[in-house]
């Protein structure tokens, strides 16, 4: 199958994370906004915006770019060597971009009526995680996913299911690791933000833990299950 023109793909993956983060981070601002916000319902609505968000994004992008969606999934692709690395540097740029648009523009819609609007669009540490720790749970959640994404979208025999399975590796990871990380599982989801807000606090958390984990989990799915000996 012929692929798309490299403009085309970078769209694809600019607006996928556009709509990934605004749905996402947009689902934080409007529960913490309520009165009766907070606990484990604010949790599940979160955890549930993010991956209903995340699988509509990989189902629509998937036959154009891909469907990476994400940094880690990106990078996990191009050490299983199915990208090559000028597209690979390319799709990361264009996801960054597709979070930055998206944080703005909540930001502008937001932060006149709702205090500390753009403290709720980027991940962060809780107080009782430190950074090692932060590393851990970022890498845990993101082989999950990225093991979703190869199991589930890049083997030639798993059913087809679009991105459900990967929306749903999210949500779940969500629902684990929101608490103390934010859950990013996506350098995009906290690099964008970061760098509209110009809150760079432990960014690095958010490139280590889910590079490490996606790359784990692309050389054991690529060369310990999937590729035939």
């Amino acid at each position: 199958m012929k692929q798309a023109p490299i403009a085309k793909r970078m769209l694809a993956e600019s607006i996928g994370v556009f709509f990934l983060v605004l749905i996402g981070a947009g689902s934080i601002i409007a529960t913490s906004s309520l009165a009766n916000g907070g606990g484990s319902a604010q949790l599940l609505v979160i955890a549930l915006a993010h991956g209903v968000a995340l699988a509509l994004a990989v189902t629509a992008a998937m036959a154009i770019s891909g469907g990476h969606i994400n940094p880690a999934v990106t990078i996990g692709m191009l050490v299983a060597k199915r990208i090559d690395i000028r597209d690979a540097v390319l799709y990361i740029i264009a996801q960054v971009i597709g979070a930055m648009v998206a944080v703005a523009l909540l930001i502008s819609v937001f932060s006149g009526t709702i205090a500390y609007a753009d403290q709720y669009t980027t991940p962060s540490l809780a107080p009782q995680i430190s950074v090692m720790q932060g590393i851990a749970i970022e890498a845990a959640i993101t082989f999950l996913l990225v093991f979703a994404v190869f199991m589930t979208a890049v083997n030639p025999n798993a059913p087809k299911m679009g991105g459900f399975g990967i929306g749903a590796a999210l949500t779940i990871g969500i629902l684990f690791a929101g608490p103390f990380t934010g859950a990013a599982a996506n350098p995009s989801v906290a690099f964008g933000p970061e760098i509209v807000t110009g809150n760079f606090t432990n960014w690095y958390v958010y490139w280590i833990g889910p590079v490490i984990g996606g790359v784990l989990a692309a050389l054991i799915c690529e060369y310990a299950l999937l590729r035939k000996r």
